[in-house]
């Protein structure tokens, strides 16, 4: 979906170019240009300006379409823990049942766009950034502007590629696993774009997309604040400890658990209560239902993303809606298009008993069906958007410690029930392997995740089948449906792009 990528990118430039303000005549004057509006040749000139570039990159990536919601439903919606309700094919249904094609406009061809646009506002901030240095000086700018503000715009805009790019690998590529990164991975598009000359780019390969992606990482790491000022700024803007827990996600993503457990534990600490102990003080909150209650700003949330009554995700995206019941007298409503699979993970009442808060408090009984009922929902439907919590990091890193340190690994066991524990869960004792072991890890990410977009990704890092549900069979590696469809968009504009 190159071409499309660069019309939104020419029209904003457009609509630039129109706030310069260049008159002609007094007749312009009954067509003001609003003060948001400027020149692409002086969106660099002030602090202001240039901040409002780095919360314009967020916008982006926060699309409906993309991370504000689409998303994460559609790695969910892929396994086997909710079922259809609606059979809209707008709301998932090809998603859900495997029947997506180049073609698919409400996903393979939405998401690709969305993404892609994303990484080319970023690529565009980054070079005019760049390009503009010799403006950073005094009295506009304060003196360290160019060494500290600048720097850390760009490591936030670098976390914001590195994330966009991680999100498309895990649908539209195959997992690392196979073949060790070695199969067609995306269009490594690093350049900035305004036209149309640059459709033409072939594959990198899955491993030099992460060695992208992990490169950006390093750079946002090391440039990244540790902290802001406020609570709302801590979890939807992206500090040091975002870049170190995206990683461990990365690392996890490629199998690569001694990484894990290096990147892990310059949050973690060795022992409970596990909170970080520089930077932000991201924990483990007491109660995963206050994470999730308004305004969702808990020390737990390393990164999701806000909405508002005048800035929501766009009809038909938001999380509420696709997950909660068209009825619930006395509580939250949605529209109903996915309910939770009988035979799925509520099927299991050993690993999620009924006294489970997570059972207890986010799943409701209507028409005879049960729904997540995790985003509180109700017109306009303004839940943040989770990215990654602080409890992901725990997991992955018990995870890796269980896999290079085996079943006995004391750290990986407490990491393990802290997260457990804290909904109510059942404590582990011992476990017999490191199968054993890594299975019920495996089990409390896909309880604590539930509609939280992590379920796919843990599947097929593990080139495991995805598993089917209702009349809906599984899906194994080998099969074509495994991984997206590239787009028919970006087919018909790039003439190296290769098929899926």
């Amino acid at each position: 979906m190159k071409i499309l990528t660069k019309n939104t990118v020419t029209v904003a430039l457009s609509a630039l170019l129109l706030g310069a303000g260049v008159t002609s005549c007094d007749t312009d004057k009954l067509d003001p240009i609003p003060e948001t509006s400027f020149s692409d040749q002086v969106v660099f000139n002030t602090p202001a300006r240039i901040a409002l570039q780095v919360n314009n990159l967020y916008a982006y990536v926060k699309s409906g379409s993309f991370l504000g919601g689409r998303y994460q439903i559609y790695s969910d919606v892929r396994a086997d823990d909710f079922i259809n309700r609606t059979s809209n094919a707008v709301t998932a249904l090809q998603v859900w049942n495997h029947t997506l094609t180049e073609t698919s406009s409400n996903d393979v061809i939405s998401v690709w766009g969305a993404a892609y646009s994303a990484i080319n506002q970023i690529n565009v901030f980054l070079a005019g950034l760049e390009a503009n240095t010799a403006k950073y000086v005094a009295p506009a700018f304060s003196a360290d502007f160019a060494t500290t503000t600048a720097v850390q715009y760009q490591a936030e805009a670098r976390f914001l590629r590195a994330l966009s790019y991680y999100s498309l690998l895990q649908l539209y590529a195959r997992p690392y696993a196979d073949g060790n990164g070695d199969k067609p991975g995306l269009p490594l598009r690093l350049q900035a774009e305004t036209g149309a000359g640059g459709n033409d780019l072939a594959r990198s390969t899955v491993a030099e997309v992460y060695t992208q992606i992990l490169a950006d990482l390093d750079f946002a790491e090391q440039n990244l604040p540790l902290t802001y000022a406020s609570a709302v700024l801590n979890t939807t803007r992206a500090h040091r400890n975002t870049a170190i827990a995206l990683k461990t996600r990365v690392y996890l993503t490629m199998g690569q658990y001694a990484n894990v457990v290096t990147a892990a534990n310059k949050i973690v600490p060795a022992a409970a209560p596990f909170t970080a102990s520089s930077g932000v003080a991201n924990t483990l909150n007491s109660s995963i239902v206050t994470v999730f209650a308004s305004p969702q700003e808990t020390t737990e949330s390393i990164l999701s993303f806000p909405f508002t009554a005048q800035n929501t995700p766009g009809t038909q995206n938001q999380l509420g809606f696709y997950y909660l019941p068209t009825s619930n007298p006395g509580g939250p409503t949605g529209g109903g298009e996915f309910y939770l699979n009988a035979e799925g993970i509520i099927a299991n009442t050993t690993a999620l008993s009924a006294t489970d808060v997570r059972r207890t408090s986010f799943v409701i009984t209507s028409g005879g069906n049960s729904y997540l009922a995790k985003y509180s929902g109700g017109t306009p439907y303004i839940d943040k958007a989770p990215v990654i919590r602080y409890p992901e990091v725990m997991l992955s890193l018990s995870e890796a410690l269980f896999r290079t340190n085996g079943p006995t690994d004391a750290r990986a066991l407490a990491l393990l029930n802290a997260v457990r524990t804290r909904s109510k869960g059942t404590a582990y004792d011992t476990f017999a392997s490191t199968d054993d072991a890594v299975n019920a890890v495996l089990l409390e990410r896909r309880i604590e995740f539930l509609g939280e977009g992590i379920r796919n990704i843990d599947i097929q890092r593990l080139n495991a089948s995805i598993p089917g549900k209702g009349s809906i069979g599984a899906v194994a590696p080998s099969n074509p449906n495994y991984v997206w469809p590239i787009p028919a968009t970006e087919l018909q504009t790039n003439t190296l792009i290769t098929r899926n």
